[in-house]
């Protein structure tokens, strides 16, 4: 098969190592060109370079750049650019036919669309791309000839589940939930909840951000908008069910009502070496089997969203197209690392996204010009409610 030469963004992150593992496993068919990381794992970052060889790299800054350098030593000929505009050129960069964007958060959008408008195909996990942008962003990718495969292990069951049909023949989408760590605790233990409990997912190994979203459910409310727009579908069609076993990943139910889904083991290889192949199936050794004989049951349970409000905020957000979706995603994105840092409860997320969302004012059908700026105001006034909160 013909050479997949890939660039990816967020190296060092849990999408991005597995991304690699996969683009090891078949060396012989996939080259990696470019990549980007964070400041947080220069040691792995430089092991990485070393290993695959990329023509172009890219980190947060000056003191990054100093610090791989070093760690790479005088003989490497790696081209090392710095912050936003070294992440837009890792996705851009010419020799890279699939753009794999690994990053958590709005971050993602700027290199992304970049990605689009050379016409890319976008091998998809930064699912706020979508949600803060959707309306803007896919009207780009039909422009510029690019084509998104989702990562997100829900919409790439959905994306496999819909192969061959039109949204002419769907009646729903299941968006499937684990339901997190909190799925069988009372309210009032959930309100107190430490970070310690909310960090504890029952399936999942990922990133402590998208961990906490899957405690409060809001990660469910994000992948509606996702879908809303990756399918173009609308937000009434897209039905979350709690199903904690984590083996059927989601699925459509079609006019004629059949429902049609993907199944497989909780881990990220799989969608992510569909993604790298797509539209190719490839065996590989490095993707876990699920073992049919071995499932004792899957049970499927209505979510609760008097328990978990994160998830009623995002239904509410996805039926618009307005900057409200921006603004949720961005407010959860501060008042989530707040939450990490010991600066709030658990309970206080959900609250403080709605106030956020009550003192907006929606820009509908927004440019992508109004997303940014959308993103502005929501951060800096997340912010600002946290400091009143802490005078």
């Amino acid at each position: 098969m013909a050479t997949k030469r890939i660039s990816l963004l967020g190296s060092t992150g849990s999408i991005g190592r597995q991304s690699l593992d996969i683009a090891y496993a078949h060396k012989d068919c996939i080259q990696v060109v470019a990549m980007a990381a964070g400041g947080g794992n220069l040691d792995l970052f430089a092991d990485q370079i070393k290993q695959f060889e990329p023509a172009l790299v890219s980190v947060p800054g000056d003191a990054e750049r100093k610090l791989l350098k070093e760690k790479l030593g005088a003989g490497s000929k790696v081209h090392i650019e710095i912050g936003p505009q070294g992440l837009e050129n890792v996705a851009a960069e010419s020799g890279a036919d699939t753009v794999v964007t690994g990053i958590v958060g709005f971050l993602g959008l700027k290199p992304t669309a970049k990605a689009i408008e050379k016409g890319k195909t976008i091998a998809l996990a930064n699912k706020e791309t979508l949600v803060a942008a959707g309306s803007a962003v896919m009207p780009m990718v039909e422009k510029y000839g690019a084509k998104i495969v989702p990562v997100d292990s829900e919409h790439s069951a959905i994306f496999q589940s819909l192969s061959g049909h039109t949204k002419n023949d769907v009646e729903a989408l299941w968006l499937t939930a684990s339901g997190g760590p909190f799925r069988t605790w009372t309210k009032e233990q959930i309100e107190g909840a430490t970070k310690g409990d909310a960090l504890k997912h029952p399936n999942w190994n990922m990133g402590q951000k998208i961990t906490i979203d899957s405690a409060t459910l809001m990660n469910k409310g994000l992948e509606i908008v996702e879908a809303r727009w990756l399918f173009d579908i609308t937000a009434e069609k897209i039905r979350v069910v709690v199903h904690p076993q984590s083996i059927l990943h989601s699925a459509v139910e079609f006019v004629d009502g059949s429902i049609v889904g993907q199944m497989g083991l909780p881990d990220m290889r799989l969608p992510i070496h569909y993604a790298l192949f797509h539209p190719e199936r490839v065996h590989s050794e490095r993707v876990p089997r699920l073992d049919l004989t071995a499932l004792s049951q899957l049970t499927f349970e209505e979510p609760d969203t008097s328990r978990f409000p994160c998830l009623a905020i995002a239904k509410k957000v996805a039926a618009e197209d307005s900057t409200s979706a921006c603004v949720m995603n961005a407010a959860n994105e501060i008042v989530v690392a707040a939450f990490l840092n010991d600066r709030i409860a658990f309970r206080d997320i959900a609250r403080l996204i709605e106030q956020v969302l009550e003192k907006h004012k929606p820009i509908s059908k927004p440019s992508l010009d109004d997303i940014l700026e959308a993103d502005r105001w929501a951060r800096q006034e997340a912010d600002n409610l946290l400091k009143s909160r802490a005078a």
